[in-house]
């Protein structure tokens, strides 16, 4: 994908980040790991209508970050860690000018804590 692609990808997907709700699903899905959430799961975790829900999980899934996947009669939401890679290495691709030790830190501060489930 050229630069212009690329550019317009990330637009996409930080707009569809740009809002409350939807930043609160990613970072829920992103927390449950491969196994994602059923929707409905999702919804009544974050205190959505489950039809605002679904407009919200369209728009991340259209913008790359959240993939579905049908079981029987219910849909399983995943984060989509390839797109989540993507849009953080299209942030990242120029840090710190050339001098990439001034990011080197950056993994060590995250805490990666599973999500408590029942």
């Amino acid at each position: 994908m050229n630069e212009l692609g690329a550019e317009v990808w990330a637009v996409d997907a930080l707009g569809a980040l740009a809002h409350e709700t939807r930043l609160g699903v990613f970072r829920l899905l992103v927390k449950a790991g491969p196994d994602g959430m059923i929707a409905g799961a999702i919804a009544q975790h974050l205190s959505v209508p489950a039809s605002t829900m679904s407009h919200h999980l369209a728009t991340l899934e259209r913008a790359g970050l959240v993939q579905s996947e049908r079981e029987s009669r219910l849909i399983r939401y995943r984060a989509d860690y390839p797109g989540m890679r993507r849009l953080l290495m299209f942030l990242m691709q120029d840090c710190c000018g050339g001098a990439p030790e001034m990011c080197s830190d950056l993994m060590a501060e995250l805490s990666c804590e599973p999500l408590t489930k029942g």
